[in-house]
């Protein structure tokens, strides 16, 4: 993404049982998301995603994301710099 992204975030996600790797390998090509990798523990999968604005990353989430088939919940978690 360009330099003016501002707002970075990571969305851990739970996927139906034995859909994780699909579910990463088809967010990792969605725009805006820079890393997307299954893991084990209470999330499935682990998303890093950026955007220029809260409003544009939380389209990210619900429009893009939120829509691959195979995903049961999300959890967002903005990045912030004490």
């Amino acid at each position: 993404m360009e330099n003016d992204v501002v707002v970075q975030a990571y969305i851990l996600i739970q996927t139906e049982v034995g859909k994780a790797a699909d579910v990463a390998a088809q967010i990792a090509e969605v725009q805006g998301v820079t890393l997307a990798e299954d893991v084990t523990g209470p999330y499935d999968v682990i998303v890093r995603a950026e955007a220029r604005n809260v409003d544009e990353l939380g389209k990210l989430v619900v429009a893009r994301v939120q829509n691959v088939p195979g995903i049961t919940r999300t959890l967002t978690c903005p990045v912030v710099h004490i």
